[in-house]
């Protein structure tokens, strides 16, 4: 999925798209699970072009407490900057290159060309919690044995004991022992 930049004549170009789940590449951490809408507006600028836009689809994942898979709704905006690769400056390997404000939303593109996929990608992780849950109220699996506490209580006894101090209550017990 390429948008050819030799094709946009007008300083500013609508831009609009469907792609099928199964035209992106899924991720580990994701799955694509509804098509996805892609619409823009391509300013252009001699040879630079700003995209200004949104993204819309839904995501699957799996909840990080209780391992079941759910859909998380993406509705991302995005403004980005993108110079052709010859704008680039070579940094030495010696030297720090100091980031500024502008550079995070700006890219490059080669061949005049820009990657859609790279672009939508780009803007699912920036959509991805750290944390993935099913819903804010989560009770997750019990760590004895297994049962997905939303959907039934669990009976294990949720008290645990630290082996390492198990030596530590001897000395509890047998004291209680020597005091009667």
């Amino acid at each position: 999925m390429r948008l050819e930049l030799s094709q946009v004549r007008q300083p500013e170009t609508e831009f609009s798209r469907v792609f099928q789940p199964a035209e992106l590449a899924g991720d580990e951490e994701y799955r694509v699970a509804e098509p996805v809408v892609l619409r823009m507006t391509i300013h252009k600028d001699e040879d630079r072009f700003r995209l200004v836009g949104t993204v819309k689809t839904a995501l699957a994942l799996d909840c990080s407490r209780c391992l079941e898979p759910f859909a998380l709704p993406v509705d991302r905006e995005f403004d980005l900057r993108y110079l052709p690769s010859t704008a680039a400056e070579p940094v030495a390997e010696d030297e720090e290159a100091e980031i500024e404000v502008d550079d995070v939303s700006m890219t490059f593109y080669r061949d005049e060309q820009i990657d859609l996929n790279e672009l939508v990608r780009e803007q699912f992780y920036l959509a991805l919690p750290m944390k993935p849950l099913c819903r804010p109220d989560c009770q997750g699996i019990c760590p004895q044995c297994g049962t997905n506490r939303n959907l039934a209580p669990c009976t294990c006894n949720p008290q645990w004991e630290d082996p390492r101090l198990a030596g530590l209550k001897t000395l509890i017990t047998n004291r209680k022992h020597d005091d009667a």
